[in-house]
């Protein structure tokens, strides 16, 4: 991209755009990270910046439930400390900045006095980020690696990140990403609940381990590999092993790391005092109380896949922030097959009617273009639209009987990649709409949300009514359509379809709520096929 200046002569000069500054911040367990960097016009990242900075945030969290006063301003002076280095990189607009907060918040029972308290104090405005957005960002940053790495790319591998306060776990197949999960594995909350314990180390230790096996026995019963796996481990505390360990891990992208190794580093770890690590390695005591938890975590579950050798990256959630804030915030192409492959497996698992599911959304897809001017929705929403398509029959694995309801408390307590819980209630509600009754407020769930979103809701629902109104067959015999708006009425029209009674019975019981929102009374009509 380039921008056009004039001289004094008037001469025309093309100059490349500026790059353009950013940074991001992560509010972790245990530390609060900042990165800095420029992006590019053509969507290049380029890292200026680090800064770290222990907290005890997940040790407040996770034995008292709450932000202690202390750490909350403890957290504002760094907080500041970083506004205050943004301004020398003439960083400072809200478009340049982006603030994510991990578990350690997120389960705060003071949460909302926590993110009022920091924006009072810096200005900066907290995200939260659930499990779903935090596997979401952590895929743009490891996108790249799988991609390029051959033994990456062309097996199933694990992504796993064993954090202070949960473990985050990626299925990728072939460079597609088959489930994410997310556990309560983590190494700051596995230590907190080992306070009470006044026993030897080698007991503790013990212990640890019969806490991580069971989380590990609940993990492979989930992902259940057919065949062997790679694993790609991610996080501070395998990255500092892999420092250690392997030669030249600065200059490497990605480096393979032997599991006897990191076992023997582990078991060395684990017999320091959190004093000793911080003078050996000049750890801050943050990080040096939760290394030893996590990297027993990493061996274990290496062990269990039966790797002999893991992967390990230096990409970090600021790295996908980056990436993200680089696409513009924009659902890329490819995030969005992610998604819709998580939400076909989703259905297969519930044995859904995938042709006629498949049609449906589809449809939905038909009428979103061709609507546009009509509904005015943001174009994030047409893929919500296709995955309520997509999703809203599950309920029938349950009961006919308001499968409906049935698909909507699905899909909101089902894990989707890259959706937050948000977005899976947004997906939930429009699959519920798809019959019976028009959406209200005392209905669950629609109630809660604000007046931009209900109206979306209901904009998608009349549309996803049309859309398995044209299949009320099961058949996909209606493959082609054309909206033509016609006064008040809008006509579809359906080439070389000899009988429409069927689909007309089904439009009429689904159409109103298309004409209570839109004000139009949709039609069908049949036409020659050109």
């Amino acid at each position: 991209m380039s921008v056009v200046s004039r001289s004094e002569s008037d001469s025309v000069v093309l100059t490349e755009a500026m790059p353009r500054p950013v940074a991001v911040i992560d509010i972790g367990t245990s530390s609060i990270r900042m990165a800095i960097a420029e992006i590019s016009s053509t969507g290049q990242v380029r890292l200026l910046e680090t800064l770290t900075q222990g907290v005890s945030l997940g040790k407040d969290t996770f034995t008292r439930g709450l932000i202690e006063k202390s750490t909350i301003e403890g957290c504002a002076s760094v907080l500041r400390s970083y506004r205050r280095r943004l301004a020398e990189y003439q960083i400072h607009s809200n478009d340049q900045i982006r603030v994510i907060a991990t578990s350690a918040v997120r389960e705060a029972s003071n949460r909302l006095a926590f993110l009022d308290r920091i924006y009072i104090a810096t200005g900066f405005d907290v995200e939260p980020l659930d499990e779903a957005e935090v596997n979401r960002i952590t895929y743009l940053g490891i996108q790249p690696f799988l991609q390029s790495e051959p033994a990456l790319a062309q097996s199933r591998s694990i992504v796993a990140e064993i954090g202070g306060g949960s473990t985050e776990l990626l299925q990728v197949q072939d460079g597609d990403i088959i489930s994410s999960h997310s556990y309560r594995l983590g190494s700051l909350r596995m230590l907190e609940s080992l306070q009470s314990f006044r026993t030897s180390a080698r007991q503790l230790r013990s212990i640890m381990e019969k806490q991580i096996d069971r989380t590990v026995d609940q993990i492979t019963h989930q992902v259940a590999p057919d065949g062997p796996v790679e694993m790609l481990a991610i996080g501070g505390d395998v990255r500092f092993a892999a420092s250690q360990l392997v030669n030249d891990w600065g200059n490497l992208p990605l480096a393979r790391l032997r599991t006897d190794e990191l076992e023997k580093f582990t078991r060395a770890m684990l017999q320091l005092s959190d004093d000793e690590l911080v003078r050996r390695y000049h750890l801050t005591f943050p990080d040096a109380e939760t290394l030893g938890p996590a990297l027993l975590a990493y061996v274990h579950l290496a062990r269990r896949f039966g790797r002999e050798e893991i992967f390990v990256t230096h990409t970090n959630l600021r790295d996908g922030l980056l990436q993200e804030m680089a696409n513009r915030g924009s659902w890329t192409e490819e995030f969005r097959q992610q998604v819709i492959r998580s939400a076909m497996a989703l259905g297969r698992r519930f044995e859904f009617d995938e042709p006629h599911a498949t049609r449906v959304a589809e449809n939905t897809l038909k009428l979103f273009e061709d609507l546009r001017d009509e509904h005015m929705l943001e174009d994030r929403f047409q893929l919500i639209l296709y995955l309520s398509a997509i999703l809203h029959e599950l309920g029938l694995f349950i009961n006919a009987s308001s499968h409906h309801k049935h698909s909507m408390y699905i899909i909101i307590n089902s894990e989707l990649f890259g959706l937050s819980r948000r977005d899976r209630m947004l997906v939930g509600l429009v699959a519920r709409y798809h019959r019976r009754a028009s959406p209200k407020p005392v209905h669950q769930w629609y109630g809660t949300l604000d007046r931009d979103s209900r109206i979306a809701v209901t904009k998608m629902a009349a549309m996803l009514r049309l859309a398995d109104a044209l299949d009320r067959s099961h058949s996909q015999r209606i493959s082609d359509f054309k909206c033509v708006r016609e006064g008040q009425n809008l006509v579809l029209e359906i080439p070389g379809v000899e009988d429409l009674s069927l689909e007309q019975l089904a439009l009429k019981q689904k159409g109103p709520l298309f004409e209570e929102t839109f004000g139009l009374r949709p039609r069908l009509r049949r036409v020659r096929r050109q």
